[in-house]
């Protein structure tokens, strides 16, 4: 009896027209929650990322704000003469990508020029070996002068812009330096000294 009841009001037009109204309310409230979600993530909203290249920090971050876009500034950037300096070298993502709005984009800068690297101990070193340990610490020879010393090709002293230097100093990456190198010749002094001695 129970039953049949149950099955009586399941087919009633009061329980369809509740049926109706329920399902009704659940599909305003799902198309309300995905309107909000919609909102709330910009969903189909992208903007284009500007091309901050060679851009100051400030330029870039006035563009990057125009765009409702964020910025972080990433270290270890190597000096890039090619650009100027303290300006934007790389980004990541690439200009011309679709972001998210407030999207962050990350931007490496061009520092004030090269790194300092150490003058490696080349006295005593021969011309070939001390221009080989030069550059593997990212240093050149710009020029040798040779002066009246027995070790032929030896190195004897260093010079950076008309300045000699010694091992242990630190110069700016790439710099051209001069290396003053025996000629294999015994020096006036000693030839002096040993003659006086005889």
């Amino acid at each position: 009896m129970a039953m049949r009841n149950f099955f009586k009001f399941l087919g009633s037009r009061s329980f369809l027209v509740q049926l109706g109204l329920a399902a009704l309310l659940t599909a305003v409230l799902v198309f309300l929650a995905l309107q909000w979600l919609k909102q709330s993530t910009h969903h189909g909203e992208f903007v284009e990322v500007p091309d901050l290249s060679r851009m100051t920090v400030t330029q870039m971050r006035d563009v990057l704000d125009a765009s409702d876009l964020r910025f972080e500034v990433v270290d270890s950037a190597n000096y890039n003469p090619d650009y100027p300096r303290f300006s934007i070298i790389e980004q990541d993502p690439p200009a011309g990508n679709q972001v998210k709005q407030n999207r962050k984009i990350y931007v490496t800068v061009n520092p004030s020029g090269y790194k300092k690297v150490t003058v490696p101990d080349i006295i005593q070193v021969t011309r070939r070996n001390a221009t080989a340990m030069l550059r593997a610490v990212g240093l050149d020879v710009d020029e040798v002068t040779y002066i009246d010393e027995l070790g032929k090709d030896m190195v004897y002293r260093i010079r950076y812009q008309g300045k000699y230097v010694n091992p242990g100093d630190k110069l700016p990456k790439t710099s051209r330096i001069e290396l003053v190198c025996g000629n294999g010749t015994v020096p006036e002094q000693a030839r002096i000294k040993a003659r006086s001695e005889e």
